[in-house]
């Protein structure tokens, strides 16, 4: 990965947490000074929404931080080692995290069935990107695997050399 993709994607990663910082320090709290303005039969969900919205947002923190350790880990070239599963495991289950979030904001009958159903495809689509992230750890775990492997065969013929 080149200097210049590094630095662009940082510049990105650095953008995304500045502004998911700024939506949770102030966003949320305007929010739920809206929200006290509820109808009464609506107050009950002020808390689990609020609740909901922040536990989203770190989800999406939690991602952009280990990224920037994966980003750090290329630069390095240190990828291609067990340290970085952790990493991968860790946005793995902010994806999933974040699609169990959204299964539980979505209001039931409430509201139309079409707003539900779309709710429920933007789950499947997020499970889809925690798939998607699942098979790249596995071909994570073939590039560790070769790695260890050509270490040990390099010390091998360094023995016989």
């Amino acid at each position: 990965m080149g200097k210049l993709a590094v630095a662009a994607l940082r510049g990105v990663l650095v953008v995304l947490l500045a502004r998911s910082l700024f939506v949770q320090a102030v966003m949320v709290p305007l929010l739920a000074v809206d929200m006290n303005g509820l109808r009464p039969e609506y107050a009950y969900l002020r808390t689990p929404v609020l609740v909901i919205i922040v536990l989203g947002i770190v989800t999406a923190q939690v991602v952009v931080v280990c990224v920037w350790r994966l980003v750090t880990m290329v630069r390095r070239g240190t990828v291609f080692s067990t340290a970085a599963f952790r990493y991968v495991h860790l946005v793995i289950g902010a994806f999933v995290a974040a699609a169990l979030l959204v299964f539980v904001l979505a209001p039931g009958e409430a509201v139309a069935p079409g707003v539900v159903l779309l709710l429920c495809g933007v789950v499947v689509a997020v499970l889809g990107v925690a798939l998607v992230v699942l098979v790249l750890r596995m071909l994570l775990a073939q590039a560790v695997a070769r790695d260890i492997e050509a270490a040990r065969m390099q010390a091998e013929l360094e023995e016989v050399i």
